[in-house]
């Protein structure tokens, strides 16, 4: 179940607005204006990105983004 079920649920509603956002990957807490931070590679299956909230985005150093590693044949 989405947060915002959890929510139209909880409101008696069944049009609850999306929510969107992502989860700190600092202070674990859901923002609505994510900075990616970091992409991890997987070995099976496609690579996940780490968010960060504004005010830890700035502290953190940001790792390898897809294609940044590439390299121009």
């Amino acid at each position: 179940m989405t947060p915002a079920r959890i929510v139209a649920a909880l409101l008696g509603s069944t049009h609850a607005p999306e929510l969107t956002g992502a989860m700190c990957s600092r202070c674990h807490h859901w923002t609505a204006a994510p900075v990616p931070v970091r992409y991890v590679e997987r070995v099976s299956g496609p690579g996940v990105t780490l968010y960060a909230c504004p005010s830890h985005a700035v502290a953190m150093i940001p790792g390898p983004m897809p294609g940044e590693l590439e390299r121009d044949a």
